[in-house]
């Protein structure tokens, strides 16, 4: 799929799904449980043990779906080339790494870096960034999006960390246009629940849905 094309599917999804698990097993349950809920963008974080043949498994299990497969978490080139190599079709980083965006860009896959200043923005966006990761979001709350959309109303933003379905209303409303959440959204996981994961991603894409509307 094209770059533009897959951007646009996380931008109409608006909901990431950042998949962070204690072993291969329940990260794979995790992601069944999200994508049972609805959510089409799923991130599978470099934390997770054997996260990048996670994205392989995955990314062949669901080629034939809507359903677009990332890695997260990847602070560096060499991390993010495996990921791709292994059939991740979108990098998230933590922070701005040029040479990760760099080799992104090479392969045409979208990336989308950790910002947290006006300086870094506007680097990212002469990179050719087309959505910046507001991280951590939990360190300023949804005013952030606002005031970086004062000064560069071209930039396109995503936050993570703190999103949760009490405030992601918030963040829409803000002007994100698209939230990443991982902890709020995966709880159910931490006592085998994956049925409450379905339940809260589901949850998630409906709020989504109606501050949009609204």
């Amino acid at each position: 799929m094209k770059r533009m094309a897959l951007i646009g599917k996380i931008v109409e999804s608006g909901v990431v799904a950042v998949i962070r698990a204690e072993s291969k097993e329940q990260g794979i349950k995790i992601t069944e449980a999200v994508k049972k809920g609805g959510i089409k963008a799923l991130e599978v974080t470099m934390t997770v043990p054997g996260a990048v043949d996670i994205i392989k498994e995955l990314a062949e299990r669901y080629k034939d779906e809507d359903v677009i497969i990332g890695a997260g978490t990847v602070l560096d080139p060499e991390t993010a080339r495996l990921c791709i190599l292994a059939g991740a079709q979108y990098i998230v980083s933590p922070s701005l790494n040029v040479e990760t965006v760099k080799l992104c860009n090479r392969y045409r896959i979208p990336v989308m870096p950790g910002v947290m200043t006006v300086k870094e923005t506007l680097e990212a966006l002469e990179l050719g960034v087309e959505i910046c990761k507001v991280f951590p979001g939990n360190a300023f709350g949804p005013s952030i999006i606002s005031a970086f959309k004062g000064p560069i109303p071209q930039g396109n933003f995503m936050p993570t960390g703190g999103v949760s379905l009490e405030n992601v209303k918030d963040w829409i409303k803000s002007g994100a246009v698209a939230v990443g959440t991982g902890g709020d959204l995966t709880k159910g996981a931490k006592t085998g629940d994956y049925d409450l994961v379905a339940e809260t991603a589901r949850k998630f894409v409906e709020a989504v849905k109606a501050a949009r509307e609204k």
